[in-house]
């Protein structure tokens, strides 16, 4: 399957996990292919970052795990059945940022 990130990076999207990433398959909030690029931008308006997260492309990830030890707040997991059950939505985003096809029970 594919690293998940789920909710708690919501607000925050440090981009520490982007950093490590051998395949460039962390993006967002925003854009889909800019590697977090503008996470500094938002950071700087009030509210910039409310309600957003980075996602992981679940077609380019590679299963390494560099991003999980990356993340400060916890937010990533091995796979989608890894994530709390209550991450059920966090888990649609990540695979709907990228238009890639939901795992089914998610």
């Amino acid at each position: 399957m594919t690293y998940i990130i789920t909710s708690k990076c919501v607000g925050v999207c440090d981009t520490s996990c982007v950093k490590v990433c051998p395949v460039d398959c962390i993006h967002g909030p925003i854009n889909k292919t800019g590697s977090g690029a503008e996470v500094d931008e938002l950071k700087a308006k009030p509210d910039g970052l409310k309600g957003l997260q980075l996602y992981i492309d679940s077609e380019t990830c590679i299963d390494c795990g560099a991003c999980e030890p990356e993340c400060p707040v916890d937010a990533i997991y091995p796979s989608p059945e890894d994530a709390p059950a209550e991450e059920k939505e966090s888990v649609r985003k990540n695979f709907e940022f990228y238009g890639n096809a939901v795992p089914p029970g998610f």
